[in-house]
């Protein structure tokens, strides 16, 4: 099983934004010498749900702090820029971190940041499935053209050139079809429970997707991940209870911070509704519980890579604690 760190760099009252991009490279350091396998950056825009904009540049910083995590991005946005500049900017990561980068990419949603960024609702809508594919041609060979809709150039080398393998981010029936007849791994989202990935996961594999046999080997070969949330307690009474009390401050001004590109209606979360959903289903209580739901989700889904959301306190030293602990008591119950 691997475990890793979702970096979010949420803006909770009181904070701001460049100190808490400092804290999120700080804990990507603490999670290495705590024993993560990776830390996944988040993009966001114009939002104080997240204030990284450009996860790919915090990797690099994070990348010249590190020597052994894993990096990547939960996920890169594909619907609001070039498939190709992306090869071109993960590729780098990759030679400069010997290999410890993995690029996650996203449709991302009918937001604003279409609008800034020029790229429009029928990028969204309709260009997916033909940025995936030149950004796997990118990342697979030594040169690459386009002819389509949204991208046609004559063929250019890819300098430098990397052999990655992208994670995309699954949250619909077609998306996970797109995905599985890439042969790509998904990444699936936090705010769903064990029946719901599980549930992807079969029409991953009835798409043709790999990893179709059962055992350890089949599960390995696919690579699929997915996000939670994790607060190690003395109780898991109190670690729910804790989040419950400081996560809505964030969530709530946060999630209000989607703003529709046009007049499409958009139901708003309730903050302290989504706190109760994630409290049940994730790694939040004490360190046998952590693991036993981590095991628990596991078995159900036949994932075997998680990656956790440390920081929903708030507060910068709290987050160094709790990635402590469970480096020091949560993985070697998962490891020994």
């Amino acid at each position: 099983m691997r475990i890793g760190i979702f970096v979010v760099a949420g803006l909770f009252p009181g904070r701001q934004a460049g100190p808490t991009l400092a804290d999120a490279v700080e804990w990507i350091v603490a999670a290495e010498q705590a024993g993560f396998d990776d830390a996944w950056i988040a993009e966001h825009h114009f939002m104080s749900y997240g204030v990284c904009p450009s996860p790919l540049t915090l990797a690099a910083v994070a990348i010249g702090r590190t020597t052994r995590i894993g990096l990547g991005t939960a996920v890169s946005v594909l619907s609001t820029q070039h498939p190709v500049a992306l090869a071109e900017q993960a590729a780098v990561l990759h030679h400069l971190s010997g290999g410890r980068f993995t690029l996650g990419v996203g449709r991302g949603g009918p937001w604003v940041d279409l609008e800034v960024f020029g790229t429009g609702l029928d990028r969204y809508e309709r260009g997916f499935a033909e940025s995936l594919d030149l950004l796997v041609s990118a990342l697979s060979g030594a040169s690459v053209a386009a002819d389509g809709e949204f991208f046609r150039f004559r063929e250019v080398p890819m300098v430098p050139r990397a052999r990655l393998r992208p994670v995309v981010a699954c949250t619909s029936p077609g998306t996970v079809g797109l995905a599985a007849e890439r042969g790509l791994p998904m990444l699936l989202g936090m705010h769903i429970g064990d029946a719901d990935k599980a549930a992807l996961v079969r029409r991953y594999r009835e798409h043709g997707g790999p990893g179709t046999g059962h055992g350890t080997a089949g599960r390995a070969a696919v690579g699929h991940v997915a996000a939670g949330v994790a607060l190690v307690g003395d109780s898991t009474a109190a670690a729910a209870r804790e989040l419950k009390e400081r996560m809505p401050s964030w969530l709530g001004p946060g999630l209000a911070g989607y703003v529709p590109l046009d007049d499409r209606p958009r139901t708003p979360r309730d903050a302290g509704a989504y706190v109760d959903l994630l409290t049940g289903i994730h790694p939040v209580g004490s360190a046998e519980h952590c693991a036993e739901t981590l095991r628990r989700t596991a078995e159900a889904t036949g994932i075997e890579h998680f990656i956790l959301l440390v920081e929903g306190l708030g507060e910068h030293r709290r987050t160094l604690e709790n990635i402590a602990r469970f480096g020091a008591e949560v993985l070697p119950l998962l490891r020994g």
